[in-house]
């Protein structure tokens, strides 16, 4: 019980700065320098986990109301008119009387909120654990946006670049430096997702100047549009505006989807919604462990919310005895002091006629007092027995429907984790070979007038690739959080 007590002397900041340094030094995974700062500022901060920490206090205060002696009664009785007895006029009666329940009844409650203690406790690490992955998830879900944002600008910059050669090819003029721009355009898209170092995320969020761009561009066709026509269609201008004006529609729907996000981040750390994010750090593909299912053994053991049941379970163990020792009698010990002043003896005559006291009259007695219950109506201590029992078995069988839930989320993520491996090295592959094939298939456009409808469907193929890695690896960091979530810290 002593680590309790300990324990309940430290601040909320204390325990959150220690979490951290067990966050940073004990997680497998190793998260993300940026994100650390994040989760430390959370631990901190947040409303709802500074409100379980309390109830956590509030169980710890518990530990000292009991265990303790009740408090001695002391009884005074004044007579308004003097009781007459042998030993004289009885004026004050005083009695001092101190309870003691049955031994061991003490020590049992103590244990018992200590082990209710202990459940809060938990029941505060299993919230934390919540509220850490809730931070994790959300910080790579905004930095799966800013990499779809950087993702669409990529695509629209080819497209832009692309209604270029269509428009020179319409006007039939020389193809050859539009090709080449687009070629480098394609080859630059990273197939990789990564943020930019201090990429700043904010409230406020605009998708450039892409409407100028496209002015632009359409006036330089309008302009040529009294050309000859000869190797191109004026179709493939068309179409590639429709593409432009979609891709532009969508980078303002990722914008508008940022914002809640934001919002939602920075309430997490208990901090002004419209405050800066920052994403320098890139997400690069883990490969997890071969033996990973050695996390399971880790989930079970230091899983809270086990832990918790673990305590509640002991907890109604003591409450049996406790119903037990309610049973058996209790003991008073006490003492009752009697306040007398003498009379004299009516009706008998002493030496030269005068009244005598008899001897011992007007002396104060000590009477010293031994008091006990007698708990013989047995049928609220057993139904007080019953009760601890079923409630012990309900918390027992809780835990073994947690730990069955775990042990399949586990293997669920697990799963998961190595599909996305599969799957990442999958759309790298395919994304470089679209590449080269766009690459390909562009030139040919420029120069021997491969189908537009083509070009068209590979350029599609290759945003989806891309996006759908994009996804792949935020899905993979997710499910990581989920796995420490398991464990706990």
């Amino acid at each position: 019980m002593k680590k309790y007590k300990n324990y309940s002397k430290t601040n909320l900041q204390g325990v959150a700065a220690l979490l951290f340094l067990i966050i940073v030094n004990s997680n497998p995974l190793q998260a993300q320098e940026k994100i650390d700062g994040y989760l430390e500022t959370a631990a901190e901060n947040n409303p709802l986990l500074k409100s379980a920490f309390n109830q956590y206090q509030v169980a710890l205060q518990k530990v000292d109301q009991v265990g303790s002696l009740s408090a001695p009664e002391l009884t005074i009785g004044l007579f308004l008119k003097p009781m007459e007895t042998l030993m004289g006029n009885q004026r004050t009666e005083i009695s001092l009387m101190q309870m003691f329940p049955w031994f061991g009844m003490l020590k049992t409650q103590k244990d018992e909120a200590a082990f209710m203690a202990e459940a809060r406790y938990e029941e505060f690490r299993d919230v934390r654990n919540q509220l850490l992955f809730e931070v994790k998830s959300t910080y790579y879900q905004l930095h799966q946006i800013q990499n779809e944002i950087e993702i669409t600008e990529d695509n629209l910059e080819i497209l832009r670049l692309m209604e270029r050669l269509a428009i020179i090819r319409y006007q039939g003029g020389s193809t050859g430096e539009a090709a080449a721009s687009v070629s480098t355009a394609i080859k630059k898209a990273d197939p990789q997702v990564s943020t930019p170092s201090s990429t700043s995320m904010n409230m406020g969020g605009s998708t450039g100047s892409s409407a100028g761009r496209q002015s632009q561009v359409s006036g330089g066709m309008s302009g040529g549009m009294g050309g000859s026509g000869s190797g191109g269609k004026l179709t493939d201008v068309l179409r590639l505006q429709v593409q432009i004006k979609a891709l532009e529609s969508q980078l303002q729907q990722f914008e508008a989807n940022k914002i809640p996000l934001i919002t939602r981040f920075n309430l997490l750390l208990n901090r002004d919604r419209e405050a800066d994010i920052e994403l320098e750090n890139n997400l690069i593909p883990k490969k997890i462990s071969p033996d990973a299912e050695w996390q399971l053994d880790s989930i079970l053991v230091q899983n809270p919310m086990l832990k918790m049941l673990d305590a509640e379970s002991a907890a109604f163990r003591v409450q049996g005895e406790m119903a037990k020792l309610e049973g058996r009698p209790m003991i008073g010990a006490g003492i009752n002091y009697m306040v007398f002043s003498p009379r004299p003896e009516s009706g008998m005559i002493g030496m030269e006629g005068m009244e005598y006291m008899p001897g011992g009259m007007g002396k104060n007695m000590f009477m010293p007092m031994v008091t006990m219950t007698l708990p013989i109506y047995r049928k609220k201590f057993k139904a007080m027995q019953k009760e601890a029992d079923l409630s012990r078995e309900a918390a027992d069988f809780r835990k073994e429907n947690i730990e069955n839930s775990l042990i399949t989320q586990h293997d669920e993520l697990i799963r998961d984790i190595r599909n996305t491996e599969r799957v990442i090295d999958l759309l790298n592959e395919q994304i470089v070979l679209m590449q080269q094939t766009l690459d390909l298939m562009v030139t040919s456009y420029a120069t021997e007038g491969t189908s537009f409808e083509e070009v068209l469907t590979v350029q599609r193929e290759l945003l989806d690739y891309r996006l759908n890695l994009l996804d792949t690896i935020i899905e993979q960091y997710i499910g990581y959080a989920g796995i420490e979530k398991l464990i706990g810290y």
